[in-house]
């Protein structure tokens, strides 16, 4: 299988590798960095307005915050880009950004 040469295309290559099925839909977590946790609560109602599956989550060793918007769905590169965009221009009136993806094996 060939995949796009860009840290995605990267990461689904490596994912292939390991022996992860494409046919089924797995569960990606998109991450959306945020300046601190007020601004992390605030955008976090607007990524669930859009229908997002978000939690706000502080990282015990750098105390940064993020958002982790979880989506079940097949592993494809121009999909996982059109939801890091949209994240990204949702985000950004907020200070925030999209900040990659991972996947949680089944």
């Amino acid at each position: 299988m060939k995949f796009p040469n860009d840290a995605d295309g990267v990461a689904l290559q490596s994912l292939y590798k390991d022996g992860v099925n494409f046919k089924k839909p797995q569960s990606v977590e998109f991450f959306v960095a945020v300046l601190d946790q007020m601004t992390g609560e605030k955008l976090s109602q607007v990524l669930k307005g859009e229908g997002f599956n978000c939690f706000l989550e502080q990282d015990d060793e750098t105390d940064e915050w993020a958002c982790s918007c979880s989506k079940r769905m097949l592993l494809n590169h121009s999909e996982l880009i059109k939801i890091q965009k949209k994240l990204n221009d949702l985000s950004k009136p907020h200070g925030g950004y999209s900040d990659g993806w991972g996947v949680f094996v089944d």
